[in-house]
């Protein structure tokens, strides 16, 4: 959320008020996933060893490395310079056409998991309502313009 942005070369401009909304939310559900975590969450020593808690973390890494590797493939598609569309390659690309936004979903869903939380399920459900859409329109686009 905070890192990419800055890592992008060439993409087009974010307008500010995108940027404003996307930070008070992030903000927000920051807040709301630490205060519910640091006052209301009670887990004991023998959670570490819960089910829910390995599978979720176990989901949260793997979503979390499948995140990173699928940005760094998209921010190396163009050379300097080289506009226009390209399908990525590698990694969780060849499997599904968005990778990155798979590896988003994963993520969060393995945290939901772990945590075993109302909140921490809300911001995974919230993920896949936003994410996931963009995701089906994304493989509509990449079908519809290579035939693939």
């Amino acid at each position: 959320t905070l890192i990419f942005p800055f890592l992008i070369r060439g993409g087009k401009p974010t307008p500010v008020m995108i940027g404003f909304l996307a930070s008070c939310f992030c903000i927000f559900n920051g807040f709301l996933q630490g205060r519910y975590l640091t006052a209301f969450a009670e887990y004991d020593r023998t959670w570490l060893f819960d089910a829910r808690f390995i599978v979720g973390t176990c989901l949260f890494i793997t979503g979390f490395s499948i995140n990173i590797h699928s940005d760094h493939i998209l921010r190396n598609l163009r050379k300097p310079g080289e506009t226009g569309y390209k399908i990525p390659r590698g990694g969780v690309f060849e499997y599904v056409s968005g990778a990155n936004f798979f590896g988003e979903m994963l993520e969060w869903f393995g945290f939901a998991v772990a945590c075993w939380s109302l909140p921490a399920a809300a911001f995974a459900f919230y993920t896949a309502s936003n994410i996931g859409p963009r995701a089906y329109h994304h493989h509509r686009f990449a079908t519809v313009i290579y035939n693939e």
